[in-house]
């Protein structure tokens, strides 16, 4: 057994960050890849010449004791805020108050900003795509779309990526991840960001919507620390959106923008479009990680715990501690 044993956790998400910070705390190696640009997962911001725009998760909600604490440390080093804007919920019987008193907070000045705090401290490569694990008598390889097979050799793998692109991965390895992975279902959602010369008159800084393509509408501009143009965020239902994923970009923003305009708002001067292919878990596996010692490999990720930003941060650990308690009692 390896007494220094090194971690590739293959997702740059709230969930692999997690995860990789846990092991890197009781004193082993974790080396974290992602195929995008950057960290944060859907934990995104989009930004342009004089915009920004969050497109994927919105805000988090933070209920459990241990979640609390860690937003609590992000607040401290300047990257999260709690968010208090004017919510309503819209259905066909018009416009309600939202009649709740949910703390929401949001990541300052832009969502990835708390991954990116998480990740500061870490190994961390993007744009690699990992498109094969094998395992031989010294540990387990990977190879990479963009450079071939790496050369390091790892102890264990974890695969902090949604289920769909964590089930091929895992099929020659583990018959058990591979059933869990498969069983989950995930949906699509396409994001609008709206930007506008002049800010919006409207009643209401966010909206659930209950009633047509959308389901949120947010002013993101008017969010903690953000500057800059007026921007909105426009999320379309899942049911929409998955009957419409293939849609050209702009006969979708043109359907949600006809939405937002008859929900009070205005045409933007300018737009941008983003699909999420795997965005919404519709049936969650329970137990909020997954970890086969025997073969080393573990699964951990919103999908596997709620579908939420908590939920992501709460798995990763999860997974984590139950890595670190596993080599500990082979150790004894």
């Amino acid at each position: 057994m390896n007494p220094n044993p090194r971690y590739l956790v293959i997702g740059a998400g709230l969930a692999g960050l997690s995860a990789a910070q846990t092991l890197r705390q009781a004193g082993f190696s974790a080396d974290v890849v992602d195929k995008s640009r950057g960290v944060g997962g859907r934990m995104s911001t989009r930004r342009g010449d004089g915009w920004t725009c969050d497109h994927g998760a919105q805000y988090f909600t933070a209920r459990d004791p241990g979640f609390r604490a860690e937003v609590a440390r992000w607040q401290q080093a300047g990257v999260a805020a709690l968010w208090s804007p004017r919510i309503v919920v819209i259905d066909a019987h018009g416009v309600r108050e939202a009649g709740e008193r949910t703390e929401r907070f949001v990541g300052v000045p832009g969502m990835t900003a708390p991954a990116r705090l998480l990740a500061g401290n870490l190994r961390v490569q993007t744009g690699m795509t990992i498109t094969g694990l094998r395992r031989d008598a010294d540990g387990w390889r990977a190879v990479c779309a963009e450079q071939g097979e790496l050369e390091a050799r790892f102890d264990g793998v974890v695969l902090a990526v949604p289920a769909p692109q964590a089930a091929p991965l895992l099929a020659p390895a583990s018959s058990r991840l591979t059933t869990a992975a498969s069983r989950a279902r995930m949906e699509g959602c396409w994001s609008v960001m709206l930007r506008f010369d002049e800010a919006l008159d409207l009643p209401f800084d966010a909206a659930f919507v209950n009633d047509g393509p959308l389901r949120w509408m947010a002013r993101n501009s008017g969010k903690p620390g953000r500057e800059g143009q007026e921007t909105w965020l426009l999320h379309a239902s899942a049911a929409w959106s998955e009957s419409h994923l293939e849609a050209e970009a702009e006969r979708v923003a043109q359907a949600l923008i006809d939405a937002f305009v008859a929900l009070g708002g205005k045409p933007p001067q300018a737009w941008s479009a983003h699909r999420w292919r795997y965005a919404i878990t519709e049936s969650a596996v329970d137990g909020g990680c997954l970890w086969c010692p025997d073969e080393a490999l573990g699964l951990c990720g919103d999908w596997l715990n709620g579908g939420r930003v908590e939920g992501a941060w709460l798995s990763g650990r999860a997974l984590g501690r139950e890595m670190v308690g596993s080599f500990e009692a082979l150790a004894r």
